[in-house]
């Protein structure tokens, strides 16, 4: 008997060293922690149980029959994150790099069907070179088993990836296909192409950091939607994201204990947007004076900043958030903008999350490169995610909602619930001064040239008293009522109340066709 246990204890023993000693003593002076101690820091203390702990590769290739690590160079298993169960695995860096091979792989899938099982969110702490080379297209094999259970995975439970190094090549498309990546500055990394490759390639010169580090990928591509500082940094964000999401599809998002703005809160909404339509301001500081306190987490807060989106609370309800940003080119809706949009709207949609939207938009940015880009394609995604949500849909019209993009973000033609507007807002085809050369262009070339001006402007004056107003969408009922700002948030916390328990049933059908 005491041999067995002797065997037991060894084998445990070579789980919990890696690679061993050296290779985590290098792990960590480059200020990153082993893949145990992140699902340590990740998972309430004690909560982890680990499985597959013994699994080894089954190659005997290339010198790989003489390096065989118990684990196969990741850790899988689940535990608790604020007393709620997830399921994770750590790519474990010290063995074979924490490239994928077969069994690495089959590790991986097995703990996200017990996630799709359990219903319970998955999450991935990546930190891999990418495709086992020596173990050919049995790697290639376990890549696709991955993606396959990703996609299987989409809109069932929330995926979450954590890159807290290198993920290269094929190993990319996996967090891409789950819901949030975050990235750590310095040490995380995605390519699909690493710098050598490149320069082989193109000639070019770059460096792993600007081709495919936390910040490109953050402000330039727009595939990484948070950055963190450290390895448990990004640990803190994905526990907090958690704590604003369902378990599951099935379930609602939990409550936490609702808090109220300061009482000066509300007052304050009506002096933060100028009575200048043209003045920019930041859409934040509007944002923050009708949730929770505290509670807005942004969502990709440095890719089209033109749109803000993300979670928020409003009297302890989880909420998805979507703002146009006046200060960030006049808070038009371009091509990033609208991707950026329309998938935070699938997600809040899928998850149950109602949506709070405050609209100030003079259009769609124009131009060859947003027309030749497809902005056509792009803009209808925003109109099509908003379409297609079944979730409680609450809009405010804090100023401009001109033209399509009055309808595109979240309008009462698209399904709004409950659609508000300030005294402030301007609901038409399109601004003052472009009617008027439209409307009375001939009318004006006739006058004098002296007079012409003085004419636009009239003109421009008569056309905003008489349809730069919320009245005329709210004689039609498209607009529900025009109210004080200061009411925002009751009238945002009253609605939500009553559409918690909203349905609304589609035609069944197997998918949509979405613009992609």
């Amino acid at each position: 008997m005491s041999g067995a246990f002797d065997r037991w204890a060894v084998l445990k023993k070579q789980t919990r060293e890696g690679g061993g000693p050296e290779r985590v003593e290098r792990h960590r002076a480059a200020g990153k922690l082993t893949a145990r101690e992140r699902l340590e820091t990740f998972f309430d203390p004690g909560t982890f149980t680990e499985i597959d702990a013994f699994v080894l590769h089954r190659v005997d290739k290339f010198g790989l029959d003489e390096r065989r690590v118990p684990g196969d160079g990741v850790v899988t298993g689940w535990g608790e994150v604020d007393g709620r169960p997830v399921c994770a695995f750590a790519q474990d860096a010290t063995v074979f790099g924490g490239a994928l091979g077969e069994a690495h792989a089959m590790k991986i899938v097995k703990v996200m069907e017990t996630a799709r099982k359990a219903g319970v969110p998955m999450v991935g702490l990546d930190d891999s070179g990418g495709a086992r080379i020596q173990e050919g297209v049995m790697s290639l094999a376990g890549y696709g088993e991955v993606f396959y259970h990703n996609v299987l995975l989409s809109g069932i439970v929330p995926q979450l990836s954590l890159i807290l190094g290198p993920c290269a090549g094929g190993a990319v498309y996996s967090p891409a296909i789950t819901d949030f990546v975050i990235m750590t500055k310095g040490t995380g990394q995605m390519f699909i192409t690493g710098p050598e490759v490149v320069r082989a390639v193109t000639g070019e010169e770059v460096t792993m950091d600007a081709l495919g580090g936390a910040e490109t990928h953050a402000s330039v591509s727009g595939v990484s939607h948070f950055t963190a500082a450290s390895d448990r940094d990004a640990i803190a964000l994905a526990r907090r994201i958690l704590g604003y999401l369902p378990l599951n599809n099935l379930e609602d998002p939990p409550r936490a204990a609702p808090s109220s703005p300061s009482h000066t809160a509300a007052s304050e909404l009506f002096r933060i947007v100028p009575e200048d339509a043209n003045a920019p301001y930041d859409v934040h500081r509007v944002v923050e004076r009708v949730v929770d306190p505290g509670s807005l987490l942004e969502v990709q807060s440095a890719w089209a900043a033109n749109i803000v989106v993300g979670f928020a609370r409003l009297e302890g309800r989880s909420v998805g958030v979507v703002a146009n940003n006046p200060s960030v080119l006049a808070g038009t809706l371009d091509i990033n903008a609208s991707i950026k949009a329309a998938r935070f709207v699938r997600f809040c949609d899928a998850f149950n999350l109602p949506l709070l939207t405050f609209v100030d938009v003079p259009g769609f940015l124009p131009g060859t490169h947003q027309e030749h880009g497809g902005i056509i394609r792009h803009g209808a995604k925003l109109l099509y995610a908003y379409a297609e949500a079944t979730v409680p849909m609450l809009t405010v019209i804090l100023r401009k909602a001109y033209g399509g993009a009055y309808d595109v973000m979240c309008s009462k033609h698209l399904g709004g619930d409950l659609n508000l507007a300030w005294p402030t807002a301007e609901i038409a085809v399109m601004g003052a001064e472009g009617a008027v050369n439209i409307l009375f262009g001939k009318e004006i070339e006739k006058a004098a040239p002296e007079e012409r001006e003085k004419l636009r402007t009239s003109l421009a004056e008569g056309y905003r008293t008489e349809f730069l107003n919320p009245y005329l969408a709210a004689e039609r009922g498209y607009i529900d009522d025009v109210i004080d700002p200061a009411e925002t948030r009751a009238r945002f916390a009253n609605g939500l109340a009553l559409l918690a328990s909203k349905r609304d049933e589609r035609p069944g059908r197997k998918h949509g066709n979405i613009p992609l």
